[in-house]
């Protein structure tokens, strides 16, 4: 109830103060457009800030703070008594690569000593038969390297059908061992957890046999990509304190991101099958299967948990700007299909907010978009008298807001000394921090006019799928940045130079919005170029601390 009041009156207040700076003069059909495109984007931006605050305060706290967010959080070394599958899902992936990770998250678990407590099983739903057939010879050559005793403990199934996809997947494969694991751990391809991650995730759910879902922290791994390497320090930074405020709000209706987390297998099995929407808009399978899963195991009288500590759960980001956008797509259409879901019974009151949230996370992009186009507009309509201060204060507001998660990450790293060695002395955060924010508002630019076409698209062609996901870093070609981003630079220009024929001051206070726009062809070229790559990696720059530490396991090859 008090994050409800938060987020209403900072809405209704910024929302108002809004209204009268665009009421100056009078009201136009441009002015109440720009009304609903601020009232679409403030509900994720004021939410965003509030989980922000709230983390920041939190961990300040230390380990009062994290009791306070997740009480449930034991660190003890109390015996395994349960069973634990650790499933692996793949489709087309590169089977060397993932099951070199695989194989490491094993040996990781059994350096515990509590190795016999896990059994290992790749999902497939590899289509093409050379994947097929590399994957059925990588498990085979994995199961010949161990002891004649544990190749019990590694298994392979590939399904005929991807019925489902990933959901249906996972759903077949509780339904085949149901009786055999209480919990299920699900991995991506690029996934990687260590030993002593999983053995406390799996303390706490013999601890709370209430928990239905336990999701961990999953952080951005070290990567030789400079697109990743910026992008996962500034979303390790905010994905902290943003977790940890949530954490401690929404209670027991917490997230589930698909992998990296723990999962009771019956409930699953029993409650979380994924319902088909009829055709139509956003119509078919769903997509983001993920929220809708921790939605229906809370429903179904479980705690859905997340532990919003870093330490041990990785998994890689995209290496390039394409990679980004063609994910966000994808997460977009399933976000989206929420729409169709929302008057589904049941659900507790947080659980079906948690579906309006991430269906408004989306909504951002056309309406920041919209609004960035009916700006000339407006200011062909601006008379004497308007109110530009307030104006401007309200933009800045608007602008840090929506930074919150990471200039609270940032503070949080910057305040604490053992945080800032860590992460390779201040030097080096310092540059990486006013790096990666200069980068978010190129990302943003480009993001959200491709979002806001996609969703156009979809108006008129509502299928849409899951296709192969690049996870290795590449370089990105001019002609191919050309091609793929001319909209995005016509747009720009046009936008630009209207802005500077009404006002050049205009012009300048909306370079963070609108300068992405216009270098977004280099920015896709410069951040998947291999030498900046090298560069970047040699300076230490937007390093992970496991980087910085030298941590063999990281270190590897095959995180690059």
């Amino acid at each position: 109830m008090l994050v409800l009041a938060l987020n209403l009156a900072s809405s209704l207040v910024l929302l108002g103060l809004t209204a009268v700076v665009l009421g100056a003069g009078g009201w136009s059909l441009v002015d109440l457009a720009l009304l609903a495109c601020c009232a679409l984007s403030l509900p994720w931006t004021v939410l965003g800030f509030w989980n922000a605050a709230i983390g920041l305060w939190l961990m300040r706290r230390g380990a009062e703070g994290l009791a306070a967010a997740a009480p449930f959080a034991i660190t003890g070394q109390e015996p395994i008594r349960i069973a634990t599958a650790v499933v692996m899902t793949l489709r087309n992936e590169d089977p060397a690569r993932a099951l070199a990770r695989f194989e490491r998250v094993k040996a990781s678990l059994d350096a515990t000593g509590w190795g016999r407590a896990f059994a290992y099983h790749v999902l497939s739903d590899s289509d093409d038969p050379s994947v097929a057939a590399a994957e059925e010879r990588a498990v085979a050559d994995w199961r010949a390297r161990s002891p004649l005793a544990e190749r019990h403990r590694i298994a392979y199934r590939r399904r005929a059908h991807n019925t489902g996809f990933k959901a249906g997947n996972l759903q077949d494969f509780c339904r085949a061992h149901g009786g055999t694991c209480d919990l299920m751990l699900p991995l991506d391809a690029d996934s990687l957890m260590d030993g002593a991650c999983i053995l406390r995730l799996v303390r706490i759910m013999q601890a709370y046999p209430g928990i239905g879902i336990l999701q961990s922290l999953v952080v951005g791994a070290p990567s030789a990509s400079p697109f990743a390497r910026i992008f996962q320090f500034g979303m390790r930074q905010g994905m902290r304190p943003y977790t940890m405020g949530s954490a401690w709000w929404t209670g027991d209706c917490g997230p589930f991101w698909g992998h990296n987390a723990l999962v009771r297998i019956r409930p699953f099995a029993s409650h979380c099958r994924m319902p088909v929407l009829p055709d139509g808009i956003f119509g078919g399978p769903i997509l983001s299967h993920d929220q809708i899963e921790a939605v229906l195991m809370r429903r179904a009288g479980y705690e859905v948990r997340v532990l919003p500590v870093e330490g041990g759960s990785f998994e890689d980001n995209p290496p390039t700007l394409f990679d980004h956008v063609d994910r966000e797509v994808r997460w977009c259409f399933g976000n989206l299909q929420y729409l169709r879901l929302m008057r589904m019974p049941g659900l507790h009151p947080v659980s079906r907010f948690q579906l309006a949230a991430a269906v408004m996370m989306f909504l951002t992009a056309p309406a920041l978009t919209l609004a960035l186009v009916l700006v000339p507009f407006k200011l062909i309509q601006v008379e004497e008298g308007f109110p530009v201060a307030l104006a401007a204060g309200l933009y800045l507001a608007w602008l840090a807001a929506s930074m919150a998660p990471k200039l609270a990450g940032y503070l949080d790293v910057l305040t604490s000394r053992r945080a800032t060695r860590a992460h390779g002395g201040l030097a080096r955060v310092a540059a990486g921090a006013l790096l990666e924010l200069a980068f978010s508002f190129v990302l943003l630019a480009v993001s959200s006019f491709r979002l806001t076409l996609f969703m156009g698209q979809r108006l008129v062609s509502p299928r849409h799928a899951w296709g192969r996901q690049n996870r290795d870093a590449q370089g990105v070609r001019w002609t191919t940045a050309l091609r793929r981003l001319w909209p995005c630079l016509a747009f720009g220009l046009g936008l630009g130079l209207a802005l500077l024929a009404l006002g050049p001051a205009a012009f300048v206070w909306s370079l963070p919005l609108t300068l992405g726009y216009l270098l977004g062809i280099p920015f896709a070229v410069a951040t998947a170029s291999p030498d900046v790559g090298r560069a970047m990696v040699r300076l230490g720059l937007c390093a992970t601390p496991e980087e910085i530490a030298r941590e063999t396991d990281l270190q590897s090859s095959k995180w690059r």
